[in-house]
C-alpha cells in the first residue's frame, strides 16, 4: 500500500491523502486532474510571456496575473511533492535497484 498526496485539497485547506495501490478509480482521476493542471500551468506561462511582452498591461490585470501564477504554482508545487514521495521508499528512504 502506498500513500499519495492528491491535487486537490480538503476542508480547511488541509492536505488530501490516497491511501491505495495506485491503480484505482480515484487514482486516474488525481492523474487526469494532474495532467490538467500541468496543462494549464503551460498555457498560463505562454500567456503571461505574451503580456509581459506588450505594452499596457494595467495594475488589475497584472495584479489578476499574479494571483493564476501564485495558484499554479501551488498546484504544481504540490504534485512535485506528490511525485517525489512516491519514488521513495518506504521510511522515506530512497529506493534502491539491484
Amino acid at each position: 500500500m502506498n500513500e499519495r498526496l492528491l491535487p486537490w485539497t480538503g476542508s480547511d485547506d488541509k492536505p488530501c491523502y490516497l491511501i491505495g495501490d495506485g491503480d484505482g478509480y480515484v487514482s486516474r482521476i488525481a492523474d487526469q486532474v494532474e495532467g490538467v493542471q500541468l496543462g494549464m500551468a503551460g498555457s498560463l506561462l505562454d500567456h503571461t510571456a505574451e503580456l509581459l511582452s506588450g505594452e499596457g498591461l494595467t495594475k488589475e490585470e497584472l495584479h489578476y496575473l499574479v494571483r493564476r501564477l501564485i495558484e499554479s504554482l501551488r498546484e504544481i508545487k504540490r504534485i512535485a511533492e506528490s511525485r517525489g514521495a512516491r519514488l521513495t521508499g518506504t521510511a522515506g528512504q530512497p529506493i534502491v535497484e539491484t
